[in-house]
């Protein structure tokens, strides 16, 4: 399914720190907004940011991408997504972990979730990832729906962490896009921490 955009919206892919460096820190300012946590600043999430970038090889198939929607050189909203090899119920499996999905609260209800999001799962939907995982909040658990997500009832797990058999994710609904194919029972170990 296509999806139009805002006549007035620009989006970007950004795949490396040094890509685009202001509209990252735009990025990183309206996360900070939207999503505020103690001692997370712009700063910080530039740091993690340059950190993410630097693990993998800048043209790597699988690798970390933002994407940024402007208006009038303003960042509105972004979407990221994670790659992680994890054990899908004793088979490994190329995940593009969905991840940082904000829009500007002043931007709200003009279809940039949406475009978004597609942006990030088009990596899926050309073969390049398995699937897209990943967490959200009951209240958003139809916007996810709407775009073809289904939930995730298997246990999830990260074996390398402190606790084993703890789940690394903090929301309470974890989800998977596409929808369709199979899709095993047992567990899932995320072989890292939640993103």
């Amino acid at each position: 399914m296509e999806v139009m955009t805002p006549v007035s919206v620009e989006l970007i892919e950004i795949d490396a720190a040094d890509s685009h460096p202001d509209l990252l820190r735009q990025a990183c300012e309206l996360l900070c907004e939207v999503w505020p946590k103690p001692g997370r600043t712009p700063e910080s999430r530039l740091s993690t940011f340059a950190d993410e970038f630097a693990a993998f090889q800048p043209d790597a198939l699988r690798r970390p991408r933002s994407w940024v929607a402007v208006e009038r050189g303003r960042v509105i909203g972004h979407s990221a997504i994670l790659p992680r090899e994890i054990d899908l119920a004793g088979t490994c499996a190329a995940v593009a972990g969905l991840a940082r999905v904000c829009t500007a609260p002043d931007c709200r209800g003009r279809g940039l979730g949406e475009l978004l999001v597609r942006a990030a799962w088009q990596p899926v939907d050309s073969g390049e990832f398995d699937c897209s995982l990943f967490q959200t909040s009951p209240p958003v658990r139809s916007f996810y729906e709407r775009l073809g997500a289904v939930v995730v009832e298997n246990r999830i797990i990260n074996s390398l962490g402190e606790d084993s058999q703890a789940c690394p994710f903090w929301d309470e609904v974890i989800m998977r896009y596409p929808s369709q194919g199979e899709w095993p029972g047992g567990t899932i170990d995320l072989l890292g921490p939640g993103y």
